[in-house]
């Protein structure tokens, strides 16, 4: 991490670093550095809103893995020996806890508008019930969307290779609509954990830069087969539910691009 020094407090004589930053933000410090560094942010208001935008995509990143830890053991994985047993919760925990960790370095990239997070998480519910995986959906845009860095896992010119590993860790076939027609090229995708089990999650840019995504989940849809629209802060959703898997294309585009390209999406699924 660049340890790159800070003006410092002048009553402490200790300069303020931007491990120090990220420490703060983190809520790792002691408590006395805590305190000499709430004082540096109080003169300091461009490094405050650094650090309260990384506390926004914290939070993010919390309502988007937390769900994991609640998932049981799955049971068609065969188990280890006693000695060698896999702690499922715990590995969750960390694999989340690594995630929030690297939240600071995503920001310092640019890759998150803290507001834009806020203002989901804002309005954000915890119900897992249908419509739960639409407001997943639009954190999940709202955390890699933006990203310049390494907004997908696997790009777009590995289409094959993606479509196989999303279909065998979901556990049924999974495509990716073709929306050059509509203006949008295929950027890559991901796998994520959702409310009930992984994710696949993909992603198309427009020459302008704009973004959507794709969400895909097997999760409970109660059966709402009909287009549904939700708005989580910036980032409008289109969600349904076809067959086994329940559907949400997000962007920050108006409704009516939005509702036509998920339209485009359902046909192409259909055929």
């Amino acid at each position: 991490m660049n340890d790159k020094r800070l003006h410092p407090v002048p009553a402490a004589g200790h300069p303020i670093t931007e491990a120090d930053l990220h420490g703060y933000a983190d809520g790792q410090l002691p408590p006395g550095r805590h305190a000499e560094v709430d004082a540096y942010l109080a003169a300091h208001p461009q490094d405050l809103a650094r650090v309260q935008t990384w506390q926004a995509q914290r939070r993010a990143l919390h309502a988007l893995l937390d769900p994991v830890l609640d998932e049981p053991l799955p049971l068609r994985l065969p188990l280890a020996p006693p000695t060698r047993q896999i702690p499922w919760r715990a590995l969750a925990a960390g694999i989340a806890i690594a995630a929030i960790s690297a939240s600071a370095a995503w920001l310092t990239r640019g890759a998150l508008d803290a507001r834009h997070l806020q203002s989901i998480l804002a309005t954000a519910s915890p119900d897992r019930a249908a419509g739960g995986y639409a407001q997943r959906a639009a954190i999940a845009h709202a955390v890699y969307a933006p990203d310049m860095g390494r907004p997908v896992e696997v790009s777009g010119d590995n289409e094959k290779a993606l479509v196989t590993w999303l279909t065998k860790r979901l556990g049924a076939p999974v495509r990716a609509p073709n929306l050059s027609h509509a203006g949008y090229e295929l950027v890559g995708g991901r796998l994520l954990p959702g409310g009930a089990g992984p994710v696949a999650l993909f992603m198309y840019g427009a020459p302008d830069g704009q973004r959507l995504t794709l969400y895909v989940t097997r999760e409970a849809t109660n059966g709402q087969t009909a287009f549904q629209f939700t708005q989580e802060g910036q980032v409008r959703v289109f969600y349904w539910a076809e067959g086994q898997f329940g559907y949400a294309l997000s962007g920050a585009v108006s409704r009516d691009e939005l509702q036509r390209i998920s339209q485009e999406v359902y046909n192409q699924l259909q055929g």
